[in-house]
Order: structure tokens, then sequence, then C-alpha cells
């Protein structure tokens, strides 16, 4: 029976005790990362000058589940379990039989997804020995997450920030800085990377590949001082962020509901598999039949539009070399505010399942998003980020379709942060002042154009 509440608690009791690993469940998934200079399958020896020991074991687990460290639990417990929240003002305002919920996770600290993983890398990394951490941010979700992760384990962090995003969202730069960490506009002229791209063009944009190449050089050429961490692609990331749909599956038991369609939006495919994965689980080991819907900016389509091929994940070709659909290493996206979904790439493993056609993907424009976000705040009262703001528009299309079709259809979507740092780009959208960016079709076939030369012995088709 559907329940009459509203929002539906979990007890700290109900904390998952283990992250859900998607690759134990369909391992064809699971194609190997290769060395940048070589083109080969990593070693451990290689990716140990970026990541330390226990995230490597991880990122090529075969373990379906693998424990949480009390640790990580206790820290998780500033705020999860995370409220799952039937959008009831949302359903009446768009007049549809559909029955919408929202998993609400910008009740974080940082106001985001992100944490999930950033605690687990953290304390990874400080169990391990490492003394100082490194990495990129777009929106400043990730840094963010990172920058309390690592003030908790008390341990440094540099974050290189994408320019525009730094310019956009100044307060995210002062919320890191208040929790220690270093805050840098990408590109810098720190590294040699960003000193050869500013000496190009000063007023380099940046980009989400730009930055990782720097916060991953200041790593490999510390001597082993500083590791890196990075906040969505990887296998490790989507399994710590695996926690969402755990706890949304026992929500939905509360609500007498199953889904039949659950949503996010991607830049790397982190809180889309968060949420998604233990669902996809129960499509596959118990039958049930719910879509998986990946919602992308029309500005950035990777997964729509993109080429499902070996590339590197950084600009500068430092990073391990993945399989995925990409627009090109070298793409620098439109400065569209979803700053967090300014990616060229996507996860390899949302990757293969949407080629296996486990998933499914759509892009949807900057205006539309806009749109679905201060609808949404006007009548479920939270301000979402521009980055989940494409999973609402995405969520209303789906409400509209059954409303128009005359269906019953429970919709579930990943709230994943709120938008209380965005409140530029929301006073840009109500005074016209944002655009919408067409697909930019000549720049990416120029991009593709610089793909890696992967041997067929390294994992091609």
């Amino acid at each position: 029976m559907t329940s009459k509440q509203t929002k539906f608690l979990l007890n700290e009791t109900d904390l998952p005790k283990q992250w859900y690993n998607i690759t134990a469940e369909v391992p064809e998934i699971a194609t190997p990362m290769l060395n940048p200079q070589t083109l080969e399958p990593v070693t451990p020896d290689f990716l140990s000058v970026l990541f330390p020991m226990e995230l490597i074991m991880q990122e090529v687990s075969s373990d379906r589940y693998i424990d949480i460290p009390e640790e990580v639990r206790e820290a998780y417990k500033l705020y999860r379990p995370t409220p799952l929240i039937r959008a009831r003002r949302l359903e009446k305002a768009l007049g549809t039989p559909a029955h919408i919920y929202f998993k609400h996770e910008g009740v974080s600290p940082t106001g985001s997804h992100k944490p999930n993983t950033a605690i687990a890398q953290a304390y990874y990394n400080k169990i391990s020995g490492t003394k100082a951490l490194t990495t990129e941010t777009g929106a400043g979700q990730w840094g963010s997450a990172l920058a309390m992760a690592c003030n908790i384990f008390d341990m440094p962090l540099e974050v290189y920030m994408v320019k525009v995003s730094y310019q956009q969202k100044p307060y995210r730069r002062v919320l890191m800085q208040t929790y220690g960490a270093d805050v840098y506009a990408s590109p810098t002229n720190r590294t040699n990377f960003g000193r050869a791209l500013l000496d190009e063009n000063p007023d380099n944009p940046g980009s989400l590949g730009i930055a990782i190449s720097e916060a991953v050089e200041v790593a490999a050429t510390s001597g082993g001082a500083k590791k890196y961490s990075l906040g969505s692609v990887l296998n490790s990331v989507l399994t710590h962020q695996s926690v969402i749909g755990e706890e949304a599956l026992m929500q939905m038991d509360m609500a007498g509901e199953y889904p039949d369609v659950v949503i996010g939006c991607v830049g790397g495919g982190s809180n889309f598999a968060g949420i998604a994965y233990p669902f996809l689980r129960e499509n596959l080991r118990n039958g049930k039949t719910t879509r998986l819907l990946a919602v992308e900016p029309s500005a950035t389509p990777s997964l729509t539009k993109g080429v499902y091929t070996f590339d590197f994940g950084d600009s500068a070709k430092m990073a391990p070399v993945a399989k995925m659909y990409t627009l090109g290493h070298g793409f620098v996206p439109a400065p569209i505010h979803a700053g967090g979904l300014r990616y060229h790439g996507m996860a390899p493993s949302v990757c293969a399942l949407y080629d296996a056609g486990h998933i499914e993907a759509v892009a949807v424009s900057q205006l539309a998003t806009f749109e679905a976000a201060v609808l949404f705040t006007r009548t479920e009262g939270i301000i979402p980020a521009p980055e989940t703001a494409h999973a609402i528009r995405a969520a209303i299309d789906e409400a509209l379709d059954a409303k128009e079709k005359g269906e019953e259809r429970v919709i579930v979507f990943n709230l994943s942060g709120h938008g209380h740092f965005d409140l530029a780009a929301y006073e840009a959208y109500m005074a016209g002042g944002l655009q919408d960016y067409a697909y930019p079709e000549e720049k990416v076939e120029a991009a593709l154009k610089d793909l890696p030369m992967v041997p067929m012995a390294a994992g091609t088709d």
C-alpha cells in the first residue's frame, strides 16, 4: 500500500555497512585502464604514484560487496542516512498521475553527494601514510567535500578549480578555504601544463580535463609526498556512492512503492551510479524492470553524441586511458553553469552499461534545466544545484509524459546537491542572461582526431 507520508527517514542503525560493486554483477564492464605512455594495461605500481593501495584494490575488485570501515561510517553519520522525499507539491503543479520522489543528498555538510567518496578516500590515504592530497573541481562540490574530509582526517589539500567556475562560484572557493584547503584557478602557473596553456591563451576558461592534468602533475612530481584524489569516473568512487541507492531501496519499501524509472544527472557518473546501480542489481538479480536514465547537458553530450572508444582521462595525457564515450580529451566545453558536468568523457562502467543497453541517456539544454529548477524551488522549497537540475528536468518530462498517456508512474531522482552557492546563475537566468549552447560538432570532430592509438592487445574491440 502506498504510504501517505511525504518524508521517509532511516535511522543511523540503517546506515549501510557495505558498498555495492556493480562490476561483480556485470564483469564484462571492467575494461582495463591503460598507461598513458605505453597504452598497455596499468600496473599497481603505476597507479600507486597517484593512489593508495587500498583504493587500487577496490578499483579492480570483483567482490560484490566491500565493507565500509567503521571510521568512515562514523563520519557518514554527520549527514547519513539522507531523506527520501515525495514531491507532492510538484506533482500537483504538473497535474500528473505520476508519483515523484527525490533522494536529498544536499543535506550533507557541503551540500552534495560528494562526501560519500571524499570521506572514504581521505580515510584510506590517511591510514596508508599519505601526507597531502591534490584534486580538481568543477563547480566546487567535489573540492568542498574533499576539503571537509581532509579536515576530518587532518590532511593538507590542494584544489585546482576550473577557472570559469572559480570566477562564477567564489563562495565555493571560500568554503574550501574555510575547511583549510588551498584553492587555485585552473589553468595556473603552478604546473608545466598550466603554464603552457596560459602561454597559448591567457584567458583560457579551463575545463575538468585541464584541472585533472594539473592536479595529477603535482601529485606525480611530488616524489611520493602527495597523492591524487578523484571525485568521479573511477569504479571505486562509484562504488562508494552506492550508499545512496541502498538507502533508497529501503525507503521505497517504506513508501510502499517501487520505481518505474530512476534518474540522475551525469558528468563523470558518480551520483547517477550511486542511486542507479543498486536498482540495476535488482533488475539483473531479481527480475525488476526499472528504467535507469542518465541526464547530461546538451553542451557536453558525451553519452548521447560522443564516440565509444579509449581516450585520455585528462587534457595533458597524464591520467590513465579508459574506454568511454568521449568528446575528445582536448575538448573545452561551453561555460555552462553546471560546472560539475563539463567533462569530455564519462565513467567507464556507466559507458559500458549504456553501450549494453542496461541504462538510457538523454541530453537537455541549459535554459530548460533552469526552468525546471525554478519550478522545483517554487513547489518543493529547495533550490537545486544546476547539475542536479538536469535530473529534475528529466523527472518533470517523465511526469508530463505519464500525464499525457494517462499512466501511473513512480519516478525517483537523485537531488545530488543544493544550489545555495549558485544564486548568481539563477540571477542570470531570471534576468534573461543565460543562453543555450548548440552541440559544437566541429570542435568535437577536431578533438577526436587526437585519440590514442590503442593496440588490439590492450583491449580494443
